[in-house]
């Protein structure tokens, strides 16, 4: 049986975005492996009926050490099971899969850009060398890809223009698409409810929308805001004590991680993204399925998922009173919320459904075996 080899950086990663692909792989006649970092939640990766190898992986920061160990044991775990094709996604698997896989003389590596990442956003001193050091050696990793699969046009673009890839290589996708039937159209509660879901991180504009929440709940005090996300442990991450100011005053309500998190979308009326930089971002998507308003900044990725003024808006990023405005306009029309949430379901049916995301994914890998 032929072999296929997903590289993951993170557990969840591969049974909440990467469930649906791996079936489809399967499909072709595949058994699929998956290295995972650590042995979390390993009953769900179980469920997919793949064959795992925990690798251990330090996501964040440069740990030499550390990254070199995971090179060899990648490398190692690729010549013990010789592939047919290797699937990688996010800055450390995609590099050092595709160096392990080229050293273990392997081919048909296929890398998978879901965003830019954190290094390509940040203008601190650390992040511009990080930059310098990521972009050089994505370089090596797209030279020796076969192909490069990308979320957004943007992306594309921007990494072609700045030759870290030729465009030959490169496809689009419209993000990892959602399931349709798992997430799907919810009654709306009678409170208008504003809900954002995020790691609590900088880049995420976690800031942007906690303080336009602010601002509502002064004018309007029977709306809700609410925010799901983990409080992260990493440069980027907005300290804990800045985030439980917001809600101490009764600005937000927190919850954290969970994997029901078609329940928070049921408590929504309209969902909030005010990233700074995403691939496709996947939470936008299921909001969408659900029948939810948009709003979400108008950059790279989150762009790809609204039309202005028809299933949600576009705001400025870091502009609060821009969103505040926004968030004003569907509680002064709560009657218009149901209408963009209807676009915003045929949206995501026309050009998120993750039949259709997965069937153009299946043919970027199959085409033009090697």
């Amino acid at each position: 049986m032929k072999k296929f080899l997903i590289i993951s950086p993170k557990n969840r990663t591969i049974y909440n975005f990467r469930g649906d692909l791996i079936k489809e792989i399967q499909k072709k006649d595949y058994e699929v492996y998956v290295t995972l970092p650590n042995e979390d939640n390993i009953e769900k990766i179980k469920e997919l009926n793949v064959k795992y190898e925990i690798i251990p992986l330090t996501k964040h920061g440069l740990n030499f050490f550390e990254d070199f160990k995971y090179l060899f044991k990648l490398s190692f775990f690729i010549k013990k099971i010789k592939p047919d094709k290797i699937l990688a996604y996010t800055v450390k698997p995609i590099i050092y899969g595709s160096i392990a896989n080229k050293i273990s003389n392997g081919n048909n590596f296929y890398s998978m850009m879901t965003g830019s990442g954190y290094v390509f956003i940040s203008k601190s001193f650390k992040a511009k060398i990080l930059n310098f050091i990521v972009k050089n050696l994505y370089r090596i990793a797209f030279n020796y890809s076969k192909k490069i699969i990308f979320f957004n046009n943007d992306d594309l673009k921007d990494f072609v223009n700045k030759k870290i890839v030729s465009k030959e290589k490169c496809f689009l996708v419209n993000g990892s698409g959602v399931n349709l039937e798992k997430f799907y159209p919810l009654p709306y509660p009678e409170r208008v409810t504003f809900f954002m879901l995020s790691r609590l991180l900088k880049s995420k504009g976690v800031i942007q929308y906690l303080k336009a929440c602010e601002k509502i709940k002064m004018k309007y005090q029977d709306v809700r805001c609410i925010l799901l996300g983990k409080i992260e442990n990493m440069p980027d991450a907005i300290p804990e004590n800045e985030i439980m100011h917001f809600v101490n005053n009764n600005t937000i309500e927190l919850f954290g991680e969970t994997d029901n998190v078609l329940d928070y979308y049921k408590q929504s009326s309209v969902y909030v993204l005010t990233s700074y930089r995403e691939g496709i971002p996947r939470t936008v998507l299921e909001a969408m399925a659900c029948a939810r308003p948009i709003i979400v900044t108008d950059v790279p990725g989150c762009r790809e998922t609204v039309i202005d003024n028809h299933n949600g808006f576009l705001v400025k990023l870091n502009d609060v009173d821009e969103l505040v405005e926004k968030m004003e306009w569907f509680i002064k029309n709560r009657d218009d919320i149901e209408k963009f949430g209807k676009n915003s379901y045929n949206l995501c049916r026309e050009k998120f459904d993750d039949k259709k995301v997965n069937e153009k994914m299946m043919k970027i890998l199959e085409k033009g075996k090697l």
